[in-house]
């Protein structure tokens, strides 16, 4: 089949599988005399399998790594195991960090008055990036999620000044 057959076929886009070749993910397709792409059914479920991985958050590193393990009719499935465990503590962790935003973001929202006024609390947090906090942090990035709400008046943290909210 064509490339466009084989894009409807697995539900990768063309320009993937062109990508996918590009980077040895998937070998090149097999050309006909006029240089045609032709892909096999092997190719198909190959593909297939890469959106499966990504659409679960694997990198297209750990992709290539699981097509790897899943063509290699040795391997232990102790390794697999292992290697998907990995993964479900990466999206854990992830997963926590998206949350501590959210709860940042709330909180936020909840402290701004959401009126006509100028003054805006999400704002001025996101605007902050204050020497202390970069030292604190020892990146530069805040931790606003973990209850480090210096420059408002909520009740985990004492206020470093007074805030117009």
């Amino acid at each position: 089949m064509n490339i466009g057959q084989a894009a409807s076929a697995s539900g990768v886009t063309a320009k993937m599988i062109r990508y996918y070749e590009s980077i040895g993910l998937i070998a090149a397709a097999v050309r006909t005399q006029a240089g045609y792409r032709v892909y096999s059914s092997e190719d198909i479920h190959a593909l297939r399998f890469i959106k499966r991985a990504r659409n679960m958050g694997f990198s297209m590193d750990e992709a290539r790594e699981l097509l790897a393990l899943w063509r290699d009719k040795t391997r232990a499935s102790a390794d697999v195991k292992s290697f998907a465990l990995k993964h479900v503590r990466e999206l854990e962790a992830k997963i926590a960090e998206l949350q501590a935003m959210a709860q940042t973001i709330k909180h936020l929202a909840n402290n701004c008055h959401g009126d006509d006024r100028p003054d805006c609390p999400i704002l001025a947090d996101i605007a902050d990036v204050t020497p202390q906090r970069k030292a604190a942090n020892g990146n530069g990035k805040s931790k606003r999620g973990t209850q480090d709400h210096a420059d408002c008046s909520c009740d985990d943290a004492a206020p470093a000044a007074p805030q117009k909210h």
